[in-house]
């Protein structure tokens, strides 16, 4: 089996860049001459998946027009969130309506993608349905992030995740839900751990460790770190 749809969130405000995200959406900063955004499409493309579906809300014809001016190869749909921002959530959950599989691929464009996660995310993919999982979360150890302000969200011991005083992985950005895991839930501004706080209880939240480097646009100072590698 594989996965063939997925989705990209980029319908937050980005306020910890401010200034540089009043004007233009966090997605579309660049690094390297490319943007986060078209960063993160190319390794979805790269991974084979033909289907795109991108949720918007702020500063959103930026994006519109930044997707219309590409020509990209995968089919890229633009879903608006509404007259609220959905959060993570309502954001996927929206999202999903419009796919046709159960199982799909969720990315944040602030982690900075590269080719080198390809093998790790078919790894986690290969991994998901040969376990016949409805979960899973590629995260990687505090200690291989660049930003080292972040705090740990999780352990994880033999692909499974819980919480503790020691939790020393970060989740980065990507992950493989199916939609039976939305069930009961309503198109509203929600946050995704609301689901994932549900599996941890169960002893039910995967996790796939990635060996990469973690580079992340968390906020201003750290842009300007990664502006100058």
């Amino acid at each position: 089996m594989k996965i063939n749809s997925a989705l990209i969130l980029c319908a937050g405000y980005g306020k910890r860049l401010n200034p540089l995200t009043l004007k233009i959406p966090k997605p579309l900063l660049k690094l390297n001459n490319i943007t986060l955004l078209e960063t993160c499409i190319n390794t979805i493309i790269k991974l084979g998946i033909k289907r795109i579906l991108i949720n918007t809300f702020y500063l959103k014809e930026q994006i519109s027009d930044f997707i219309s001016s590409k020509n990209f190869s995968a089919e890229i749909k633009i879903f608006e969130d509404g007259k609220e921002i959905l959060n993570t959530g309502g954001g996927v959950l929206k999202l999903m309506k419009n796919i046709t599989n159960d199982d799909f691929l969720v990315f944040n464009p602030d982690t900075i993608w590269s080719d080198s996660y390809i093998n790790e995310i078919r790894k986690m993919e290969s991994f998901y349905f040969s376990n016949n999982l409805d979960n899973i979360l590629l995260l990687t150890k505090k200690s291989l992030s660049f930003d080292q302000s972040f705090k740990g969200d999780f352990k994880l011991s033999n692909n499974l995740l819980k919480k503790n005083h020691k939790n020393n992985f970060i989740y980065i950005g990507c992950q493989i839900l199916n939609k039976s895991l939305f069930t009961g839930y309503e198109v509203k501004n929600f946050s995704i751990s609301e689901i994932w706080n549900e599996l941890l209880k169960k002893d039910k939240l995967n996790g796939f460790e990635s060996l990469n480097k973690f580079y992340h646009l968390t906020n201003l100072e750290i842009f300007k770190k990664l502006k100058d590698l």
